[in-house]
């Protein structure tokens, strides 16, 4: 077997309204088409998809609260780590920064799925 990329990543979600805004307004993904006939939305982040799925039972997995980022969590690159911070503190959504003392964040979405925001470095952006 040779996995050559990876497609999307499916979150649950509970309230559709409140978790497009989370996605689609605060961290600015464009929405993807979909073909699948239940609730739900698809946004693109170049090559990769997230696909977020109503259910009407979430259940929280969290399994580390003083370091977000040792749970089950997405990680995604940003230009500038100050702006994407200052995004998420005027809409109210938790921050907390990498307790590694890199260049990331961690947040999470209405029903308190974890993304990673790290700061993208000029070496990674090219690919090396």
């Amino acid at each position: 077997m040779q996995i050559t990329q990876s497609l999307h990543a499916a979150l649950l979600v509970s309230d559709l309204e409140k978790t497009e805004h989370f996605y689609g307004q605060i961290l600015g993904l464009a929405k993807a088409d979909r073909s699948r006939n239940f609730p739900g939305t698809w946004y693109q982040i170049g090559n990769f998809q997230i696909h977020l799925i109503v259910s009407s039972e979430i259940i929280p997995d969290l399994v580390n609260l003083e370091k977000l980022g040792r749970n089950r969590h997405l990680a995604f690159s940003v230009a500038n780590l100050d702006n994407a911070k200052a995004q998420l503190l005027a809409n109210n959504c938790p921050v907390q920064m990498s307790a590694s003392g890199r260049a990331a964040l961690f947040t999470q979405d209405p029903d308190g799925n974890i993304i990673e925001l790290q700061e993208s470095r000029e070496e990674e952006v090219m690919g090396r």
